[in-house]
């Protein structure tokens, strides 16, 4: 027996480690443990959607690609978090609508689908994980809508740095524009402004935080 198949996965999951002997032995026995490397995908636009996701070590990047190329990042899905886009996908029984990246060496349980549907159906504990996740979520979606649309670029931007928390990011311009779901010129302008304005220093790759407590005032600011 390889060491995938001894991890108690369960076990380290708030919410399922409450379920009772007879949920966790239907999860056990009928769930696959999946490794996705990093930079892989976890699933694609389009694919069909046959398993309800849970990360057990690493993160995934759940993100839209539009006909342009364009990208935004919709949320993370870390350790103890299951993908709410998997969750609609099932119940909807539809493909998915954006596409889910690893970021380092991820772990997941990947429950079959009649399970999942078993298990929302039968076990109260198991449907209040995944409504809390799925309700959680939606919450976090609609404010990252709202900062997107609402908000200055350059306050959500220096907002983005200053999370960081190193004197130095690394990262294309790309990246951040992805996640403010911006374009990358905006953002290069923007980072552009910055370094004239002696808060960061600029270099292929990397960008240097010089002054971190003005960035947090910026970050502060009301629109």
């Amino acid at each position: 027996m390889n060491s995938l198949a001894r991890l108690d996965w369960i076990a380290e999951i708030p919410g399922l480690n409450q379920l009772d002997e007879e949920a966790r032995a239907l999860i056990a026995t009928r769930t696959p443990l999946v490794q996705v490397p990093k930079g892989a995908k976890a699933f694609a636009a389009g694919a069909e959607c046959n398993s309800y996701l849970v990360v057990v070590r690493g993160c995934v990047r759940v993100q839209l690609i539009a006909e342009n190329g364009r990208e935004i990042v919709l949320y993370r899905v870390r350790p103890g978090e299951s993908c709410v886009l998997t969750t609609s996908c099932l119940m909807m029984r539809s493909p998915y609508g954006a596409e889910a990246v690893a970021e380092d060496n991820v772990l997941a349980a990947a429950l079959p689908g009649e399970t999942f549907r078993t298990l929302l159906a039968n076990s109260a504990t198991f449907r209040d994980f995944v409504l809390a996740a799925y309700a959680d979520r939606v919450a976090d979606l609609i404010l990252t809508m709202e900062d997107a649309v609402f908000h200055r670029i350059d306050r959500r931007l220096a907002r983005i740095l200053g999370a960081r928390g190193t004197a130095i990011v690394t990262g294309t311009h790309q990246d951040l524009a992805a996640e403010l779901g911006s374009a990358r010129e905006v953002v290069s302008r923007q980072l552009k402004s910055f370094e004239k304005q002696g808060l960061v220093t600029l270099s292929r790759g990397r960008i240097d935080i010089v002054d971190r407590s003005r960035l947090a005032r910026l970050a502060d600011e009301t629109d």
